[in-house]
């Protein structure tokens, strides 16, 4: 069985450098990255992330099936960044057009049972995995209710999903302003 290890919190919270640094002991690391590259801005932040971790590591980028990624491959270490860009991109595929500032019921509920669909394919290969896994994904319930479709449908969405990862982690911490918190598990066995 696969050893879980989440690191959640906001934007900026540091959550990413924590993670790079906790998988910096062990050999064999596998980054996943979920980011796809649409703008000028988001070039900038995956060439920040590519500059900071080590080049021994071997990258996968995959924005739509992170379980296929680590099912197809053997690495003693995976870290996955993040799972709130994954649910983004999950969303974005299933449905383009966001202009409606309503949703049907059944329509959010499509979209987010294909979101959990995808959470489980991923929880269960980390399971199966006999690896380590180092999951980073932002907090985002803690403000106010997104004004618009997308905005709701991916925060549930991510509520959902970090609450079905951190049942199964060994360890969850919180980071905060660069200070990692711990919530579940022992601080000294990262």
């Amino acid at each position: 069985m696969g050893n879980i290890l989440f690191i959640t919190g906001g934007a900026r919270s540091g959550k990413s450098s924590h993670a790079e640094e906790i998988a910096r002991q062990y050999r064999d690391v596998a980054y996943i990255a979920t980011g796809i590259v649409t703008d000028d801005e988001m070039k900038l932040r995956v060439q920040r992330h590519q500059e900071q971790r080590p080049q021994e590591w071997t990258t996968y980028e995959e924005p739509y099936d992170i379980a296929r990624v680590i099912r197809s491959h053997s690495h003693e270490t995976y870290l996955i960044d993040c799972v709130t860009v994954y649910i983004t991109n999950l969303l974005l595929k299933e449905k383009e057009n966001w202009d409606s500032d309503i949703l049907e019921r059944s329509e959010q509920m499509q979209l987010e049972n294909a979101v959990e669909k995808k959470i489980r394919e991923l929880v269960l290969a980390m399971k199966e995995c006999g690896g380590n896994f180092i999951v980073v994904s932002n907090e985002v319930g803690l403000g106010l209710v997104p004004a618009y479709p997308l905005g709701r449908v991916f925060r549930d969405a991510v509520g959902r999903a970090n609450q079905m990862i951190a049942a199964e982690a060994a360890q969850v911490y919180l980071s905060v302003s660069g200070v990692l918190l711990p919530l579940k598990g022992k601080e000294e066995e990262i």
